[in-house]
């Protein structure tokens, strides 16, 4: 399915052979959606593969200055597992920690789920309600962008050829603050979720007083339902609260009927369980967070 196969040791390195081997290069790391749509021929004929694995600034998950850096590299279990994503990032560390099944986590990449463009793809919802920032590499430098800057449509990424991903920046969590992230899907490594949702909020007494919501497909890209963020924001999230915020979310949505997966009407009814599980967790973490408990 190729004739060139590249393992460069810095991104400056695998920027210089995508430039070099053109439109027919694509990015490598753990390969588990490219091999498929090489296979069943939903991907350009590639000539050149850049295996990125062996980057060490790809691979990185730690604390930089006031943010946590996770690379694009890191594979979805090591995520999972790590204490920092699970103290400032639980959202994210609940979603990748369901993605697939375990073998495979063991090798696909956040960068690789957030690349994919998909617009329920469960790394980018979490990242999203996270506040997350994508760190660019490309011939001409280096910048940071907000995570729904990365799309153009469903499968479309807005990176160009000669561009990579090198990682995300994530705020730390205040004591006060907290996330998670739930989804519902069919057998556990089959398929991509039938609706995944991610909170984040940061408590202020009894009400709300910062809260970021990602439910994805929620329409063509990743995005936040900033509408129902605006009903919950400054009020105690109670029933008559929450009604009103998913009233709002449904107004906003863009759910459709997918033939593998469920009706737009499901996916409706699904969305108020979830908008309502994760901001009840979420505020509850906080909460406890808060108390030191």
């Amino acid at each position: 399915m190729w004739q060139t196969y590249l393992r460069p040791k810095t991104v400056d390195e695998a920027l210089q052979a995508l430039t070099a081997a053109g439109e027919a290069a694509v990015l490598i790391a753990g390969g588990t959606d490219l091999m498929l749509d090489l296979q069943q021929g939903r991907h350009p004929p590639v000539q050149t593969l850049v295996d990125i694995t062996e980057i060490p600034e790809l691979r990185a998950l730690e604390i930089r200055g006031d943010a946590l850096f996770v690379g694009a590299g890191v594979p979805l279990n090591r995520v999972a597992a790590s204490p920092l994503v699970q103290q400032h990032a639980t959202a994210l560390a609940e979603a990748t920690g369901q993605m697939a099944g375990h073998q495979v986590r063991n090798v696909a990449t956040l960068g690789g789920n957030v690349a994919h463009a998909l617009p329920a793809a469960d790394g980018a919802i979490a990242l999203l309600a996270l506040d997350a920032q994508a760190e660019v590499a490309s011939p001409a430098g280096r910048r940071r962008v907000p995570l729904a800057d990365l799309y153009l449509g469903p499968g479309r990424s807005a990176l160009k050829h000669a561009e990579m991903l090198v990682g995300f920046w994530l705020p730390l969590a205040p004591k006060t603050a907290a996330s998670a992230f739930r989804r519902v899907m069919r057998p556990q490594g089959v398929a991509l979720p039938i609706l995944n949702a991610a909170v984040w909020l940061a408590r202020e007494g009894d009400r709300v007083a910062q809260i970021r919501i990602a439910v994805g497909p929620f329409g063509p890209v990743p995005r936040r339902a900033t509408a129902a963020e605006g009903v919950l924001c400054g009020h105690a999230p109670d029933e008559a609260t929450l009604d009103a915020a998913l009233e709002a979310l449904l107004r906003e949505a863009r759910f459709r009927t997918s033939r593998y997966r469920a009706t737009e009407a499901y996916r409706r009814h699904l969305a108020g369980i979830l908008l309502r599980e994760t901001i009840r967790t979420a505020w509850q973490r906080a909460g406890s967070a808060a108390s030191g408990s």
